[in-house]
């Protein structure tokens, strides 16, 4: 499973990768808003900082100009990805960009039969967002579940990138799901190490060592 952060924050992206487990990352536009950054600028210091894939979300509606964007976006990088929100004209978008050999990631995706119709027009990568499900009473597990079957059975090639993820139990599940990817804060990342039995086996190894004869 590969670990992407969710975020448009240059230093949050530079404490990910301090850890040695990014593979890629994520934005959106209330992420690139938070920044007070003017956006090109942003994403191409991202693109060049970044080894792996990075997302950059289109803000059109109409399919004609999320392609136009998408083609001044890909100029950006090389490791450019076009995110797409699930709609009509995403979609149409979408299947035009791949033919071009553009890499998609359709977003904003909340049940299984959106992301059939996503990998239907070969979509390179497809977000459910999970949390957003749990939230409204849900089980944002279950639709990752029903998307895994859905592929395997088809054999499509859109990898999985569960997104909205809110806590490592929710990363856990993905990975024994089979999920290709994760993306998610640094806060989330960080909770991954945590564990109150290996902060009481650190403490108690350290306080043995003190008894050592020096």
């Amino acid at each position: 499973m590969r670990f992407f952060l969710d975020s448009a924050h240059v230093e949050q992206i530079e404490q990910a990768q301090r850890l040695g487990i990014l593979d890629g990352v994520t934005t959106n536009p209330s992420h690139v808003a938070s920044t007070g950054r003017p956006f090109l600028e942003l994403y191409k210091e991202i693109c060049a900082m970044v080894d792996g894939p990075v997302s950059l979300e289109c803000i059109s509606l109409k399919a004609e100009e999320i392609v136009a964007e998408a083609k001044k976006l890909v100029k950006i990088g090389d490791n450019v990805v076009i995110k797409v929100p699930l709609m009509k004209e995403g979609l149409i978008a979408v299947k035009e960009l791949e033919a071009m050999g553009i890499p998609t990631n359709v977003t904003t995706v909340f049940s299984a039969a959106q992301a059939l119709l996503a990998a239907k027009c070969n979509a390179t990568y497809v977000s459910p967002f999970i949390g957003r499900l749990d939230a409204i009473g849900h089980d944002g597990i279950d639709i990752v579940s029903q998307i895994k079957t859905i592929y395997n059975q088809y054999g499509y090639d859109t990898q999985i990138i569960v997104a909205s993820v809110r806590d490592p139990q929710h990363v856990l599940d993905c990975a024994l799901l089979g999920a290709d990817i994760a993306t998610m804060g640094l806060d989330v990342i960080s909770l991954l190490y945590n564990h109150p039995l290996t902060d009481l086996g650190i403490e108690r190894f350290l306080k043995d060592w003190e008894k050592v004869p020096k």
